[in-house]
């Protein structure tokens, strides 16, 4: 997956996040980008550990995967900083 997909899968599965976490007024869209992304990686070390795959392309499994990633990175965001 290229840089752009990177970007739009980042974008998307961040913005979703940060929507469950109830953060979304104050991250903005490179904050979004950039959880997603770290999120991707989250996810995919995750679901790896459990025996699935990790973010395979721009698919709906793949955004699943990053959402997941994100939102975890999102509380333990929360539990480390507060609500700042």
């Amino acid at each position: 997956m290229g840089i752009c997909g990177w970007i739009i899968l980042g974008g998307l599965a961040g913005w979703v996040a940060s929507m469950i976490a109830g953060n979304n007024s104050r991250q903005g869209l490179i904050g979004n980008i950039i959880v997603g992304i770290v999120g991707s990686f989250i996810g995919g070390a995750v679901f790896n550990h459990f025996g699935g795959v990790g973010v395979t392309g721009l698919n709906l499994y793949s955004f699943g995967v990053a959402t997941v990633g994100a939102v975890i990175l999102l509380f333990i965001k929360k539990l480390l900083f507060g609500k700042a």
